[in-house]
């Protein structure tokens, strides 16, 4: 995917997002904080207005488009971007794990990864900033936050890579 960023002098910002059919979403978000959404069928097109969002109504769009309400596809590797170079990352524990019936005290997780697990979802229980004492058990997902080279090394580390 590519984004095509641009400055509109006394407007805000331009984000043009290339589709997979090969038109272009494009976003104008103006300095009053409203979205104008626009497609256009090809680099050389005009653009056709969608619709337009306020400010707040478009975080609210956002967040649901980006999952924080619902992920519908459970992969191994769900990352999301909390700004800088920081990210949240979501791994499954499989049974060959080398973190499965370990506690994570026993893991040194953040001494090896650098990344800090913020909680561990097991089946419709989630446990919240779990201690040293927690049993990582197969089926568990990891919930890690950290740098992004951090997360990508928890993820490699629990995975057994």
């Amino acid at each position: 995917m590519t984004v095509y960023e641009s400055d509109l002098p006394g407007v805000g910002k331009k984000h043009e997002i290339d589709l997979d059919d090969g038109s272009r979403l494009v976003v104008v978000t103006h300095n009053t904080g409203k979205r104008e959404v626009f497609r256009r069928a090809s680099e050389d097109a005009d653009s056709e207005k969608l619709f337009e969002l306020s400010d707040q109504l478009a975080r609210q769009v956002g967040t649901i488009l980006e999952g924080a309400y619902f992920q519908p596809v459970r992969t191994g590797n769900i990352e999301t971007l909390l700004g800088g170079n920081t990210v949240l990352e979501w791994v499954d524990v499989a049974a060959d794990s080398p973190l499965a019936g370990a506690t994570l005290g026993e893991t040194n997780v953040r001494q090896e990864t650098g990344a800090t697990i913020l909680a561990v979802q097991r089946g419709e229980e989630t446990i919240v900033n779990p201690g040293g004492e927690t049993v990582v058990e197969a089926g568990d997902t990891l919930l890690a936050v950290g740098p992004r080279e951090a997360c990508r090394s928890f993820a490699s580390f629990v995975r057994d890579e």
